[in-house]
C-alpha cells in the first residue's frame, strides 16, 4: 500500500508541555548568545557506544546526538529526536545532508508493533526524460552533471519532517527546529573531518559566490578547532519555525531554490561548465512524500524490515539475507564467512540492476525478489570451493529456475558515497531509522544565496544512459521520478514483534553491503554492536573486484580469499554505520563508529553500565 502525504501542520503537544518545554529553550538560548564561541569543556564528548536507560540517539555527531538527547529527556518521543537531530545534522553535516536533500524514515511504533516508512526521496523536475543527462545521444561527463543545476532534484528532507511529525510525533516542529537554529547561529567546533570535506570540495565551492563566502571564510579553509557559524541557516530554520515548511515548497525560499537551479551563479573567470537545471516552482509545489508497505524478511527468526523501492536498500539487503539464510554462518572460519558474504552481495546486486526503480515507472517484483524460494535458486550459485565471475546475470524472480540466471549481465552503475544516517530509541520502545543526503559529499556545491543550505545533486542516482544498450535498466531518468537510492535504514524485530535491533549507513551502494555485514556480525557472529560496526568491511556490488578496506586488505584473510579465486582493490573507508539495540533487560545500547568519518557519537538518557 502507497499513501502519499502533503505536508501536514504536525500535532502538538498538550499546552503545559509546549509552555515548560518553549521555557527551558529560551533559558537555554539566553545563556549562549549569538556572539558566544562554543565552549571546549561544555561541548558533547564523542563516545562510540553508550548503554542505558530511557532512550538512545546514535549519529556520526555529538551536537546532533545531544539535540536528539535533550528532546528525549524532557519528554519528547523517537520520531520528535530524529527530527531534531537530523536539523542538527544539517548544520554541522552541512556536506552530507540538510534541507536541500532528501532520504528515508523507518519508524517502529510500540503500541501498536507495527513498522512504518515514508519515502522522502527527491524528485525530478516534471520536464525530465531519459536523455536528461545526455547530449547529442550521449552521456555528458559525470563531473558536469554532478556539479550543476541540472543535478538538483526536489527537496524532500523537510517534506519528511512534516509527515513523521504529522503521523507520529509528540512535538511541533517549531520547537524541535530550536537547538538547530541555535547552534547555525553560536557556531560549532570544526573538527579534522569538515575541515578535510570541505578541502575536498575547495575548487568547487569556489567556483560558486554563495558556497565560497558560507564554507570558505576569508578565502580560507576553516581551521580545526574554529568555530564555524551559519547565521543564514538559523534564519531560514526561524522563518521554516514560524511559516511551516511550505516556505520550502511554495513560499519565498522555494522561490530561493528555484531561481537558483535555474541560473546559478557562478564566479567571474570560472573555467567549470556549469549548467543549469530546469526545476520550477509547480515541481515544488506538488512535491508529496509517500508513505510506503516496508520489506520484510524471516532471517534466524527475526523480522528484518527496510525501506522499499524507490530506494534499493530493503529488497538488496533482503534478498541477500534470504540466500544467506541456508548457511550457518556461526559456525564457518572467518575467511568461509566473508566468501559466503562476498556472494551473496554479488548475485542480490546483479538483480537489483535488472529489477529495482521508481514503482510509479517500473514494474518491480519486490514480492517476488523477496521470496525465500526465489532466493533458493540464487544460493545454489555460490559454491565453496569456487567465485563467481562479475558482472553476473540477474535472475527471474517472476520465474525461478534453480542455479540458473537469465537475461544478459550489466554492470553496476556509480553512485555518490555521502550521506548520513541516525538512529533513535525513546523510554516507550518506539524506534527510529533514518538516512538523509544531498548525494555526494558537498551535494551540488551549489548552496542557496543568502539560505545557508547546499542544493542536492541526487538525480545522478539516476542512469545517465543504460549500462548496455541491450538491458532494460529501471533506473532511468523521467517525469516526476524518483533516483533508485541504496540507503538502507533497517529495523529488526524479535518473535513477539519487539525491537531488538534498528541500523543504517551513508556510503552510496556501500550502504547496502554495510547494513548487511553489520548485520550478520552481530547475528550471526555474535559481535558486540560496536565492535559489528567497526569491523574491516568489504563491499562486493556486481563488479569484478571486491573493495577492502585496509584491516582486510593487510590481513592474512585476503590471501585465503584470493586462493579461492577473489580479486580486490583498496577502499579506505566504507560507510559510517550507527545503530540501536534492545537488551534482553530493557537497556538500550548506541553505538556508532570508532574511526570512521573521525568517529561517531552515541548517547542514552540515563547511562547504566553493565
Amino acid at each position: 500500500m502507497e499513501v502519499r502525504m502533503g505536508r501536514r501542520v504536525a500535532r502538538h503537544a498538550p499546552l503545559t508541555v509546549v509552555f515548560t518545554t518553549l521555557l527551558a529553550v529560551l533559558t537555554a538560548g539566553a545563556a549562549a548568545p549569538p556572539t558566544q564561541a562554543p565552549d571546549p569543556a561544555a561541548a558533547p564528548v564523542k563516545e562510540p557506544v553508550a548503554t542505558g536507560y530511557g532512550g538512545a540517539v546514535a549519529s556520526v555527531d555529538p551536537d546532533a546526538s545531544a539535540a536528539g538527547i535533550e528532546v528525549l529527556r524532557r519528554g519528547g518521543n523517537a520520531v520528535d529526536a530524529a527530527v531534531a537531530t537530523a536539523a542538527a545534522l544539517g548544520v554541522t553535516e552541512p556536506y552530507s545532508a540538510g534541507i536541500g536533500g532528501g532520504g528515508y524514515f523507518v519508524y517502529y511504533d510500540s503500541r501498536t508493533r507495527k513498522v512504518h516508512t515514508i519515502d522522502g526521496r527527491e524528485t525530478a523536475p516534471r520536464s525530465a526524460d531519459a536523455a536528461l543527462f545526455q547530449e547529442n545521444g550521449k552521456p555528458i561527463p559525470f563531473a558536469e552533471g554532478v556539479t550543476s543545476g541540472l543535478s538538483v532534484g526536489t527537496p524532500g528532507t523537510p517534506a519528511t519532517w512534516d509527515a513523521a511529525l504529522a503521523a507520529w510525533g509528540s512535538r511541533p516542529l517549531a520547537q524541535l527546529l530550536k537547538p538547530a537554529e541555535r547552534l547555525a547561529r553560536n557556531g560549532f567546533t570544526v573538527d579534522e573531518t569538515f575541515r578535510s570535506q570541505t578541502r575536498a570540495n575547495e575548487a568547487r565551492f569556489r567556483d560558486f559566490p554563495a558556497s565560497a563566502e558560507l564554507f570558505l571564510p576569508g578565502g580560507r579553509l576553516p581551521e580545526t578547532g574554529s568555530v564555524f557559524r551559519n547565521p543564514d541557516l538559523a534564519r531560514t530554520y526561524a522563518e521554516i519555525a514560524r511559516k511551516g515548511t511550505r516556505v520550502m515548497y511554495r513560499g519565498a525560499v522555494a522561490r530561493d531554490i528555484v531561481d537558483t537551479v535555474r541560473a546559478p551563479e557562478v564566479r567571474e573567470g570560472a573555467t567549470r561548465i556549469v549548467r543549469p537545471g530546469d526545476l520550477t516552482l509547480r515541481d515544488l509545489a506538488s512535491y508529496d512524500t509517500i508513505r510506503r508497505q516496508p520489506t520484510r524478511v524471516s532471517y534466524r527468526g527475526l523480522d528484518v524490515y527496510g525501506m522499499a523501492p524507490s530506494s534499493s536498500g530493503g529488497t538488496t539487503v533482503g534478498e541477500a539475507l534470504n540466500i544467506l539464510e541456508g548457511t550457518d554462518l556461526t559456525g564457518l572460519s572467518e575467511a568461509k564467512y566473508l566468501h559466503r558474504f562476498i556472494e551473496a552481495s554479488r548475485i542480490a546486486f546483479a538483480d537489483r540492476g535488472r529489477w529495482v526503480g521508481d514503482p510509479a515507472f517500473e514494474d518491480v517484483p519486490v514480492r517476488e525478489l523477496l521470496s525465500q524460494r526465489y532466493a533458493d535458486s540464487r544460493a545454489c550459485l555460490i559454491r565453496d570451493d569456487a567465485v563467481l565471475t562479475s558482472p553476473l546475470p540477474p535472475g527471474d524472480p517472476r520465474a525461478p529456475r534453480p542455479c540458473s540466471s537469465s537475461g544478459r549481465a550489466a554492470p553496476t552503475t556509480y553512485e555518490g558515497e555521502s550521506t548520513t544516517h541516525l538512529t533513535v530509541a525513546d523510554r516507550w520502545g518506539n524506534v527510529v531509522a533514518y538516512t538523509l543526503t544531498i548525494e555526494s559529499t558537498g551535494g551540488s556545491a551549489i548552496t542557496v544565496p543568502g539560505r545557508g543550505f547546499l542544493l542536492n545533486n541526487e538525480l545522478t542516482d539516476f542512469s545517465f544512459a543504460p549500462a548496455d544498450p541491450a538491458v532494460h535498466d529501471p533506473n532511468l531518468p523521467g517525469p516526476g521520478k524518483r533516483p533508485r537510492s541504496s540507503m538502507s535504514p533497517t529495523i529488526v524485530l524479535d518473535d513477539r514483534a519487539r525491537p531488538v535491533l534498528a541500523l543504517g549507513s551513508p556510503g552510496g551502494a556501500t550502504i547496502i553491503t554495510t547494513a548487511l555485514q553489520t548485520l550478520t556480525g552481530v547475528v550471526d557472529r555474535g559481535l558486540p554492536l560496536v565492535d559489528a560496526i567497526a569491523a574491516p568491511r568489504a563491499s562486493q556490488r556486481n563488479q569484478t573486484t571486491t573493495e577492502l578496506e585496509p584491516g582486510l586488505w593487510s590481513s592474512p584473510l585476503r590471501a585465503e580469499l584470493e586462493a579461492l579465486g577473489h580479486a580486490f582493490r583498496q577502499n579506505p573507508e566504507i560507510g559510517a554505520a550507527t545503530a540501536v539495540q534492545r537488551l534482553p533487560d530493557g537497556r538500550w545500547v548506541a553505538a556508532a563508529e570508532k574511526e570512521r568519518r573521525g568517529g561517531g557519537s552515541a548517547m542514552v538518557v540515563r547511562p547504566a553500565g553493565p
